[in-house]
C-alpha cells in the first residue's frame, strides 16, 4: 500500500501499513527533504522529535532520530512523551529546521502517524509536505533505503540528544496566561487528558499556585481505554461523571497530543470549541484589550463574525485544517485563530492548535469574571446567539470526487431550507449554504477518513434539525 505523505502527515494502522520498515522509509524522506531544503548548510541541520502515548510512539520516536542521524542531522529526542505543542514550541525556540512528531492525534487507538513541523513551530506548509512525498516516491523507484545509525553511537556521537520539551514551553505560557489570575480564582479543576500526552502538563503548570487539580485518565494506557482520544461529548462521559461526583468546578478535556481543547461547566454540560472560541475571543478583546484579524474555519460558528463586527475585526474563512489558519498566524498579528475540532490559538503564540493554552485561558476567563462557566456561555448566547450546531459524518464504501461533488451540491442549491433562504452559496471547502439567518449548511469529504461530513448552525434546535435533515439526504445522492 502506498505511504501518502499530506499537509497532516502520515497516518495508517499500526502493524498493517504503520511499521517500522514503513516508518524509517518516511523518516528517509524527511532526511532527503530537510538536506535540500538547507541549500549546502546541512552540516548545521537540526529537528526536534516527540511523541505520545500511543502504542510504540517511543520505539517509534527513536527510529525516526535514528534515521535522522544517520544522515548526519542532529537531533533533539524527547525524554517523553509530550504534548503536540510543546514539541512545536521546542522547533521555534532551538532554532531546528524542522520537527517530527510521533502521533495519530484523536483518531482510534490502532492507528499512529507522523506530522512533520517547520521551523516556524507550526505544521508543515503543502510544499514541504509535497517534497517529502516525491522522495518517498525516488527513493522507492531507485530501491534505496533508509540510513540508520545504532542510537547509542548516535548518543556518544552528540547527534541524539534526549531533552524535556516542558520547562521551555512552560515559560513560554507564562508570557501568555496570568497564571497569578487563575490562582486568585482557587477553581476546583478536573482534567481529562484522555490518556493522552497532555497528562499532567496542566497540573504541572498550575504547581504551587494553590488551584486545585483533580486528573482522570492520566495514566500511560495506550489502548485509551477503548474510545477514540477526542474530547467531544460522546467520548468524555468519565469527566462529566467526575464533576457531578463534585471533584471539580470545570472540567477541562484534551485529545491524544493535547493540541484541541473540550471543555464541560460546573453542571457536566459540554461546551464545545465554537463557545471556548468565541467566549476567547470576547475575552481577548474585552478584558486584555488585544485587536487583529480573528481566522476561522469554514465549519467554525458564524458566532464568531457577529463578536468580530462588534470590535471591528477583520474575519478570514479558511478550509478545515490548522495550517491554513496558521498562513495567516505567519503572515498577520492575528488575534484569535481556530476550529471546530478545537483546534485554537491566539495572539503571540506559535501558529499551532494548543489545548493546553486554551484550557489555561478558560482558567483565567473563570477566575477573572468570577463565574462559573454555564453562566458565561449563558451570556455569550444572549449577546451573540442563539446558536445550535451538530455534525453528521457519513461513511463511504467508495471515495467521491470532491470537486464535482461541491460542483453538483452548488449547481443544484436550494431556494431555502427550513423557511429561510439561501442567501450564499460558498465553495472554499466543500459546499455551504448560508441562510438569511447566519444559519449555514456544510457539505465536505474528510481529509482524513472515508467519511462525507455535514455541518450544520441554526438560530434554532428546529433549524438544525431541518439543516441536517436536507444535508444528509443530497450528501447520500451526491455519493
Amino acid at each position: 500500500m502506498p505511504i501518502h505523505f499530506g499537509t497532516d502527515g502520515w497516518r495508517a494502522v499500526i502493524s498493517d501499513t504503520f511499521t517500522f520498515h514503513n516508518l524509517r522509509l518516511v523518516a528517509q524522506a524527511i532526511a532527503d527533504a530537510m538536506r535540500a531544503d538547507a541549500n549546502g548548510n546541512e552540516g548545521d541541520l537540526t529537528a526536534v522529535v516527540g511523541f505520545d502515548t500511543r502504542f510504540l510512539s517511543d520505539r517509534y520516536a527513536r527510529e525516526v532520530a535514528r534515521v535522522l542521524a544517520a544522515n548526519g542531522i542532529k537531533v533533539w529526542l524527547a525524554h517523553a512523551d509530550a504534548p503536540t505543542p510543546a514539541i512545536s514550541y521546542a522547533v521555534k525556540h532551538k532554532g531546528a529546521a524542522a520537527g517530527v512528531m510521533i502521533t495519530a492525534s484523536h483518531n482510534a487507538p490502532r492507528y499512529n502517524g507522523v506530522k512533520l513541523k517547520a521551523a516556524y513551530g507550526g505544521s508543515a506548509p503543502p510544499e514541504q509536505a509535497r517534497r517529502v512525498e516525491v522522495y518517498l516516491n525516488d527513493n522507492e523507484e531507485r530501491g534505496r533505503g533508509p540510513n540508520l545509525m545504532d542510537y547509542e553511537k548516535a548518543r556518544r556521537l552528540g547527534l541524539i540528544e534526549r531533552f524535556n520539551p516542558l520547562p521551555d514551553y512552560f515559560a513560554h505560557l507564562h508570557n501568555l496566561i496570568n497564571s497569578a489570575r487563575i490562582a486568585e480564582g482557587k477553581l476546583r479543576t478536573v482534567v481529562d487528558s484522555m490518556y493522552g500526552s497532555g497528562r499532567g502538563v496542566i497540573r504541572a503548570f498550575l504547581q504551587g499556585t494553590g488551584v486545585e487539580v483533580h486528573e482522570i485518565r492520566a495514566e500511560m494506557n495506550p489502548g485509551f481505554g477503548g474510545v477514540h482520544p477526542e474530547p467531544i461529548a460522546r467520548y468524555l462521559g468519565a469527566l462529566a461523571t467526575a464533576i457531578a461526583t463534585g471533584r471539580g468546578d470545570v472540567g477541562l478535556a484534551t485529545d491524544g497530543d493535547a493540541d484541541r481543547i473540550g471543555a464541560m461547566d460546573e453542571r457536566g454540560n459540554f461546551v464545545d470549541p465554537h463557545k471556548i472560541m468565541a467566549l476567547s475571543l470576547r475575552y481577548l478583546a474585552d478584558v486584555r484589550g488585544l485587536r487583529g484579524p480573528v481566522v476561522r474555519t469554514v465549519s467554525t460558528t458564524r458566532m464568531i463574525d457577529r463578536l468580530a463586527a462588534k470590535y471591528g475585526l477583520t474575519v478570514y474563512e479558511t478550509p478545515v485544517g490548522f495550517n491554513h489558519i496558521a498562513d495567516h498566524m505567519l503572515r498577520e498579528n492575528v488575534l484569535i485563530g481556530g476550529e471546530e475540532s478545537g483546534g485554537i490559538a491566539f495572539q503571540g503564540h506559535i501558529p499551532e492548535g494548543d489545548g493546553i493554552l486554551m484550557g489555561l485561558l478558560i482558567l483565567e476567563m473563570l477566575a477573572y469574571y468570577r463565574e462559573p462557566l454555564s453562566a458565561l456561555v449563558e451570556d455569550l448566547l444572549a449577546e451573540v446567539g442563539p446558536a445550535y450546531y451538530a455534525r453528521t459524518d457519513l461513511r463511504l464504501r467508495h471515495p467521491v470526487s470532491k470537486s464535482r461533488m461541491t460542483q453538483r451540491l452548488a449547481e443544484n442549491a436550494p431556494q431555502a431550507i427550513g423557511g429561510e433562504a439561501v442567501t450564499e452559496v460558498s465553495t472554499l471547502d466543500g459546499c455551504k449554504y448560508i441562510l438569511a439567518d447566519d444559519s449555514w449548511l456544510l457539505i465536505r469529504p474528510s481529509g482524513t477518513e472515508p467519511v462525507l461530513r455535514v455541518y450544520a448552525e441554526g438560530r434554532s434546535p428546529e433549524m438544525v434539525k431541518a439543516l441536517l435533515a436536507y444535508g444528509e439526504k443530497v450528501a447520500k445522492e451526491v455519493a
